[in-house]
């Protein structure tokens, strides 16, 4: 497997581009929960210290209007957020309706601001790369989240304002491919009965949410591969070039939304799969490959140590860059000095400290795997 990546260096105005904020280096989701962790704010500062991130290529992620959050969010969903957040207390008549306040989705100081700044990123994105570009957008991916209320982790929706954008700017045909470890429902159900949008999951099979059985194609609209434990590298090589690849060239997309959860590698503690940093990536890499009106989202990923080295060296890979063969002391160190409660000290292998790319997971391709190309193909 090339580490380096597929693409050579872009020059001038046409290079990959990256959105973020300073919004997500604010305390989010309390104390315990999975997603209190250093994430992208980590991504960013790992490419800052390899010097692959600068201003010409940065844009700040502006905030999504409430006129722009109702084009798929309900209005009172969206007011119960703001009101909550303006309050810091949760009704249970409130909690019990829009799931918001729970251990899942818990109330934290700044929630509207940060959700509301996930989907202007991914409105942003997608503008942006109506100029055939590719927008690396690392804060989106909440891929989970309905229109009136939160589920699993997400509350707004800011994948589906991606597609919702691309539609509104022209484009007649998106594909939208989840590589998360989780089902991508949210996503799913919003585009159901839009035949302007295929969308594309490979998940963990027998997983919350429970949904994206191979059977299911949402009135035709998606595609789902649902993947046994120990998911390797070759097996999702195998998926993209047989299955992946066929539906796209048949669809053939004007513009491209992809989530790359990193919760799919090994060692994250809420996943049994068991991806390397380089296989998601070159799967990245052969979607945009013929596609270079492209959205690139994160998503779920809940070691920060495997996220930050994967959504860092995705972006060095989007942009031609070589993967060095170790990290430089100043981005060492701060790894080693990330924390999570779900991964005890003694389980973090020196390979996540000192380097960016994991060792590939070659395996063999199990009959299980094999049998799904021709399930959603036919």
């Amino acid at each position: 497997m090339d580490l380096n990546g597929i693409f050579p260096r872009p020059d001038g105005n046409k290079r990959a581009l990256f959105v973020g904020s300073d919004v997500y280096r604010k305390a989010a989701f309390g104390e315990h929960h999975p997603l209190s962790i250093i994430r992208v704010s980590g991504v960013v500062d790992v490419c800052e210290m390899l010097g692959w991130l600068d201003d010409k290529q940065f844009r700040d992620s502006p905030r999504a209007t409430l006129e722009q959050l109702r084009q798929f969010h309900h209005q009172d969903y969206i007011e119960a957020i703001r009101e909550a957040d303006a309050s810091g207390k949760v009704a249970k008549e409130i909690r019990d309706r829009y799931r918001i306040g729970t251990m899942e989705n818990p109330l934290f100081p700044g929630l509207f601001r940060r959700a509301s700044t996930a989907v202007g990123g991914s409105i942003l994105a997608a503008e942006l790369a109506m100029d055939g570009r590719i927008v690396f957008h690392p804060s989106g991916g909440t891929h989970h989240g309905r229109a009136d209320r939160a589920s699993g982790f997400c509350y707004f929706n800011d994948p589906v304002f991606a597609i919702l954008t691309f539609l509104e700017q022209g484009v007649d045909r998106v594909l939208y491919v989840d590589l998360d470890a989780h089902h991508g429902d949210g996503v799913q159900d919003a585009f159901e009965n839009d035949s302007r949008v295929l969308t594309v999951s490979i998940h963990e099979e027998k997983r919350w949410p429970h949904s994206g059985l191979v059977e299911d194609r949402a009135n035709g609209g998606a595609r789902n591969l649902p993947v046994p434990r120990g998911f390797n590298d070759s097996e999702l090589e195998f998926l993209m070039e047989n299955a992946v690849r066929p539906l796209a060239d048949d669809f053939s997309p004007q513009a491209l939304v992809v989530t790359c959860g990193a919760d799919g590698l090994d060692g994250d503690p809420l996943s049994k799969l068991a991806l390397s940093n380089g296989g998601l990536w070159q799967a990245v890499e052969k979607l945009v490959e013929n596609n270079r009106r492209a959205v690139i989202l994160g998503g779920g990923g809940y070691n920060p140590w495997t996220v930050i080295r994967c959504w860092g060296g995705l972006w060095g890979r989007l942009n031609g860059l070589e993967i060095p063969a170790a990290l430089p002391p100043d981005a060492q160190d701060f790894l080693r000095g990330l924390e999570c409660d779900l991964i005890d000290e003694d389980e973090v292998p020196e390979s996540w400290i000192d380097k960016l790319a994991d060792e590939p997971n070659i395996g063999p391709i199990r009959p299980e795997i094999e049998r799904l190309p021709d399930l959603v193909l036919h």
